[in-house]
């Protein structure tokens, strides 16, 4: 029965390789445009929905998935449930990783029938455990390899292939050659990690770069979105830098949203607004609790972004951290309302 589904959406997505082009979901964006950045164990099913009731993004991006994972029968099933998406998600980008060009191909082929607007390259995650497998940053080591992928998964599919990156693995000016050659193969947008493998986030993002990397893209590639990522904290941030930079398509923010789940409005939320958007946050986790989830663990990662910035914060955090529930963490939010 797997087999005969697989095979159904194969063909389904074939049929539409051959029939009418899809838009091109960055051809529509506003500029400048806000992502929400893809962060593993962040950026699930049920943060995505939160993030929209708080101040939707223009795009979202999904979790990494694992093109080995999709791959194969034994983790087809995980994969299926990280590229789970909801209207609300809409319009979202798979972001997608490995370094086995055959099966980006095999996964590209799906996720046009899933409902997604386009597909993400991951070659910029410096988790030292992909990057040890030879994917996300390890990718800057193996341009070739890298290529490989990016054709597979581009001659697959209907939908506009993008690629997220670093400036390089270990020198800031390896982005001379590096985005060179990623840029040569036309992807519909590429993100800039303003930051080196090496440097992981343990340094203030290259912002001087900016005005190289802009004539880059304009010379190899304009057609190309030029995004920007790292250290931008909210949407009045994102438009300071495009005022200075109006070159740049779109901003993506990763961390800002643990300093406010609302950066993307740029409204300060109060105590109750806060506690709104936890509380929807812990239906949507029982919600998904034995599809999705089967430990409460890592609901816990995500109170420091709604516990946060307002008198008693830090005490009610620790509360919190001391619970093993979703009914025990409801009813620490009751005494402490």
């Amino acid at each position: 029965m797997q087999n005969s589904v697989k095979n159904n959406i194969v063909s389904d997505s074939r049929n539409n390789i051959q029939g009418n082009p899809l838009n091109n979901i960055w051809d529509i964006l506003p500029k400048p445009f806000l992502i929400l950045a893809p962060m593993e164990g962040v950026t699930d099913i049920i943060f995505r929905q939160v993030v929209a009731k708080a101040g939707k993004p223009d795009l979202f991006f999904t979790e990494f998935t694992n093109v080995s994972s999709y791959a194969s029968e034994k983790g087809r099933h995980n994969a299926l449930e990280r590229l789970e998406i909801t209207a609300s998600d809409k319009p979202i980008i798979a972001q997608i990783w490995g370094k086995n060009p055959e099966h980006f191909s095999e996964t590209a082929k799906i996720l046009e029938s899933l409902g997604f607007s386009g597909i993400d390259l991951n070659f910029g995650c410096p988790d030292k455990h992909v990057n040890k497998t030879g994917g996300g940053s390890a990718m800057i080591k193996t341009p070739e390899l890298a290529i490989e992928c990016f054709k597979n998964a581009k001659k697959s599919t209907n939908l506009p292939v993008s690629i997220k990156t670093r400036l390089g693995w270990s020198d800031p000016e390896e982005y001379k050659i590096w985005l060179s050659t990623l840029l040569n193969e036309r992807p519909s947008a590429l993100t800039v990690h303003l930051r080196t493998k090496k440097e992981m986030s343990k340094v203030p993002a290259h912002y001087e770069l900016i005005p190289e990397i802009i004539k880059l893209r304009d010379k190899i590639s304009p057609e190309t979105k030029l995004i920007i990522n790292g250290d931008i904290k909210d949407k009045s941030h994102a438009l300071e830098l495009h005022k200075k930079y109006p070159e740049i398509d779109g901003f993506m923010i990763g961390r800002g949203i643990f300093q406010n789940p609302y950066c993307f409005t740029n409204h300060s939320p109060s105590r109750e607004e806060l506690m709104e958007l936890l509380n929807l946050h812990l239906n949507l986790f029982e919600n998904y609790t034995n599809t999705h989830y089967t430990s409460y663990e890592p609901l816990k990662h995500f109170f420091k972004i709604y516990v946060n910035n307002f008198p008693g914060a830090k005490d009610l955090r620790a509360k919190l951290m001391e619970t093993h529930s979703v009914k025990e963490a409801r009813e620490v939010l009751k005494k402490e309302a």
